[in-house]
């Protein structure tokens, strides 16, 4: 086969596996971070020519699981707050946590801590309601929906 069929099939893949071609996932975490892709690869845990290959298209797949799960980390910590920003100060810390992270990836769990969940949440909640309308809504869930109830109410009392 040669070349371009095999990065066009490598593409179609990363569609299939990873929702879009990876190229385009690290091209937006580069921007976000502000980072080169040498940078974002060791923060990654993953060599700079491998991520290059990945994100060409030579390469289908990412082998090693924790590097997904850093590189989706990464995609959730832009959405938080402080990162949001663009504060270098807050773009550092996110990645300096990301890679001191030893993810553990198992069938059960995504390497993402319900504290950076939450993090993400809050803010959209508390953009499209006020405190006492998340709190009414709650009330309104509590009985079918407890858990989601729960944190309407912690989002209201969080500010």
């Amino acid at each position: 086969m040669e070349d371009h069929k095999i990065v066009q099939r490598n593409l179609a893949l990363q569609r299939e596996w990873y929702g879009e071609p990876l190229g385009d996932r690290v091209r937006r975490l580069v921007v976000a971070f502000n980072v080169s892709q040498a940078q974002l690869a060791d923060v990654l845990g993953i060599s700079a020519p491998m991520l290059s290959q990945v994100m060409s298209g030579r390469r289908a797949k990412i082998g090693n699981p924790s590097v997904l799960a850093r590189m989706i980390m990464l995609e959730r910590k832009v959405l938080t707050p402080d990162v949001a920003t663009g504060a270098p100060e807050a773009l550092q810390r996110a990645l300096d946590e990301v890679r001191e992270s030893k993810p553990t990836v198992s069938r059960d769990s995504l390497p993402v801590a319900a504290a950076d969940a939450e993090a993400m949440v809050f803010p959209l909640l508390r953009s499209v309601a006020d405190r006492r309308e998340l709190s009414q809504a709650a009330d309104v869930l509590g009985e079918d929906f407890p858990s989601l109830a729960e944190l309407l109410r912690r989002a209201a009392k969080e500010r």
